[in-house]
């Protein structure tokens, strides 16, 4: 192959990879002034300005600011606005009194009603909540306004929910779903949610039955950039992030489309989930997902949507969702094996095949998979190890992210090209039969185990039809082979980057993996080329440069501050003060108040407090004792009847608090109901020791009804904190430096109490 066309193919496959990131996703243009019946992205980032001024997570002040505007919105579109105000405790026994935001408009049918959902609060105890979700409760007023500035008549009624403390336990959704009568008439939910502030967003389906109608009706309504495919569903099923929507899907059956975007995963749930940081393409693309979809499923039958069968789909730039039925899988499947075995025999038999060559073909496809896995799999272990502060960044997703990506990519193509020059005199034909068989076996398995990612067989064609070429002619086009590169790219390459930025560094892996897939599935083209060992060079040669760049942008700035930690918790039983905090790497700042340690027997009794990611603290130091008052505990009742105790209490605060966490020692308790939310059977027979959390609005007391065998002694520990150790006139804490931001996922920045309550 000659070198100009070397050159220009790999030119395009750039492109073409470029293109499978960028076409996927509107590009913006200022539209402030657009006319009134279009969705503007500037007219929602106001939105989202307004809302994100400060953090209003439950209980802080701003939470209430944000509410009324929200409600003030609304109603300046001339609709009338409800409170839905109560106690929840969702599946996960986190207390809250939510505030739900509703709206309607009426349809002219009699049939299910369309319901719009986004959640207001922001996540304790620092973010500003701009993505998450003001972005989604932004896209739905301005998708309002749009809609009914040009007096549409839908037949579908159009509930709108504003919820509330879906970042304690989706309680918001659960006041909704349980206790609201409104319910019972939806038919559809459009969620719209952040795990970060950019990229694409992606369109996930909650559903218990199979999705085939909720495909055929989202092709139907023609959004222009859909991003979505069965795979990200089926994983997204096995993970621990419910939405509002799961409430929707789990206790009420009822369908529904979440939109999310997981794109800079760093600023999620941070004090750096700001406008300023909230990327308007992503914002115009929740806009381009809500349009078509409200004026389509605002006449549409909301009542025939449920199948019990699904189909597999995925998006693709020009050709949005590409969809077909499982019932097409083993059948596609077994298609492609047979049209390969017709290759193998008329090659063998014309001696385009050789059965030496075609074994020994096996040997790089193999080395480049385990080579390349093993050094993604190994890649995170060892970047904490040079890099310790990155274990603060809980989510798994550093600042410099993108680098360690774009080099852990560079290394496996650069490691492929290297391999396959050590076999430059085996035939191309020979050469792709290894790769052939290897992506049948892994497509059959995912079949069988994840039906989801069925579609991983088309990129599969372009290698076979490669394969075909090859045994034709030796000197094929490569232009030819260049073009069938697009599927592949189109379809994988955004793999490279969602799973290591949606699920943590920890899935390098995942991005060396998927980057020898692309290479394999293209070794048609490739293995022709002249100068691989050139081209494993040049590999390597980006590999170092992003590793150097990844090394440069790996300290803190106040562009890419470091999430920090600090507690005072005073034991109002041993009368005994500490400072604590969840960073493995201390700063100056933090660090100043660690010079004591404490035994390892008194950390331990610490480490109860519940966080997302199962952190517990890391450094204990003696702290002076302040006057600190924990809640005063009122017996309001206490019987025995037929060997079961009842004991009933208050707890009263006499501090401003923001958080009650209650742990109890072994002892069964058969009945548990806090401030008249019952906590489920199930809960109870499933928890280890904690027992309920309360995150505190209005500094209301906690009410606690427990029943539990008589001959059991009960103890209950109360840990109480307010968020308020910065600004506490007992403590003389400085102000963070600009290099380091409130660490998210952990009570932080907090004045904690414990206190020990025995009945015998």
């Amino acid at each position: 192959m000659k070198n100009t066309a070397v050159v220009s193919t790999l030119l395009l496959l750039v492109f073409l990879a470029f293109w499978a990131f960028d076409g996927t996703i509107p590009r913006y243009a200022p539209d402030g002034d657009i006319p009134a019946e279009n969705f503007s992205t500037d007219r929602a980032m106001d939105h989202v300005k307004a809302m994100s001024a400060e953090p209003h997570a439950v209980g802080f002040p701003n939470h209430s600011v944000v509410r009324d505007y929200i409600r003030a919105e609304l109603e300046k579109l001339g609709l009338e606005t409800t409170l839905q105000s109560g106690y929840t405790a969702g599946d996960w026994a986190n207390l809250s009194k939510a505030e739900n935001i509703l709206a309607r408009i009426p349809g002219s049918g009699q049939g299910k009603a369309l319901l719009l959902l986004s959640h207001y609060d922001s996540s304790p105890h620092s973010s500003f909540g701009a993505s998450d979700a003001g972005s989604g409760v932004a896209t739905i007023l301005e998708g309002l306004r749009a809609y009914l500035s040009t007096n549409p008549k839908p037949v579908n009624d159009i509930i709108v929910l504003i919820s509330d403390a879906e970042e304690l336990g989706l309680n918001g959704a659960d006041l909704f779903v349980n206790q609201h009568p409104w319910t019972r008439e939806v038919g559809l939910v459009l969620n719209f949610e952040a795990r970060g502030s950019g990229g694409a967003s992606f369109m996930l389906i909650e559903t218990n039955r199979g999705n085939a109608r909720m495909i055929e009706e989202f092709v139907a309504a023609d959004p222009e950039f859909p991003v979505g495919n069965s795979l990200a569903y089926s994983i997204y099923k096995m993970l621990p992030n419910d939405t509002d929507l799961t409430v929707f899907r789990e206790d009420a059956d009822i369908e529904g489309f979440n939109f999310a975007f997981i794109g800079d995963h760093f600023d999620y749930h941070t004090a750096l989930d700001r406008a300023d940081r909230l990327d308007t393409r992503t914002l115009a693309h929740q806009g381009s997902y809500l349009m078509p979809l409200l004026n389509h499923f605002a006449q549409a039958d909301l009542g025939n949507l449920k199948s019990l069968n699904d189909q597999v789909y995925f998006n693709m730039a020009f050709f949005k969702l590409i969809t077909y039925p499982y019932d097409w899988i083993w059948l596609m499947w077994a298609g492609t094996v047979l049209l390969f075995i017709i290759l193998l025999i008329s090659g063998f038999r014309s001696g385009a095949l050789s059965l030496r060559g075609v074994l020994l073909g096996f040997v790089p496809a193999l080395l480049c998979l385990v080579i390349n896995g093993l050094a993604g799999h190994f890649a995170w272990p060892l970047l904490t190890k040079l890099y310790p502060d990155y274990t603060d960044m809980l989510h798994g997703f550093t600042y410099n992210g993108y680098y360690y990506i774009a080099a852990i990519a560079a290394l496996a193509i650069g490691m492929c090209f290297l391999i396959y020059n050590g076999f430059a005199k085996l035939k191309t034909a020979d050469a792709l039969v290894g790769p052939m068989v290897l992506w049948l076996a892994i497509c059959g398995l995912l079949n069988s185990a994840l039906s989801g990612a069925a579609f991983f067989l088309i990129p599969g064609l372009s290698l076979l039809a490669g394969l075909w070429i090859s045994m034709q002619k030796e000197e094929a086009n490569p232009y030819i082979l260049a073009l069938l590169a697009l599927p592949v790219l189109w379809i994988f390459a955004p793999f490279i980057k969602v799973f290591p930025v949606g699920l943590g560094l920890k899935l390098l892996s995942a991005a060396s993996i998927m980057s020898v897939f692309i290479f394999l599935l293209l070794l048609g083209l490739l293995h022709r080329y002249p100068n691989k060992k050139l081209l494993g060079g040049l590999g390597m040669l980006l590999f170092v440069l992003f590793m150097v760049g990844a090394h440069f942008n790996s300290s803190s700035t106040p562009e890419r501050p470091k999430p920090t930690s600090l507690l005072y918790v005073l034991n109002t039983d041993s009368e005994s003060a500490y400072w604590t905090t969840y960073d493995q790497v201390l700063t100056s700042w933090s660090g100043a108040y660690f010079k004591e340690s404490v035994s390892e027997q008194v950390r331990e009794r610490f480490n109860k407090l519940s966080s997302k990611y199962g952190s517990g603290f890391s450094k204990l130091s003696p702290a002076p004792l302040k006057t600190v008052l924990a809640s005063e505990v009122k017996i309001q009742g206490d019987t025995t009847i037929d060997g079961t105790r009842n004991l009933k209490l208050s707890l009263v605060p006499r501090r401003a608090i923001n958080r009650l966490e209650i742990y109890t020692n072994e002892t069964e308790l058969q009945q548990a109901t806090v401030n008249g939310i019952e906590l489920s059977e199930y809960f109870l027979e499933n928890r280890s020791s904690r027992l309920i959390t309360h995150y505190v609005s209005d500094n209301d007391s906690t009410y606690l009804d427990l029943s539990y065998p008589a001959d059991q002694p009960l103890e209950l520990t109360l840990y109480e904190a307010s968020n308020d150790l910065l600004d506490n006139p007992q403590f003389s804490v400085p102000p963070r430096p600009e290099t380091e931001i409130p660490k998210p996922f952990v009570l932080n920045d907090a004045v904690m109490t414990i206190q020990t309550l025995s009945f015998e």
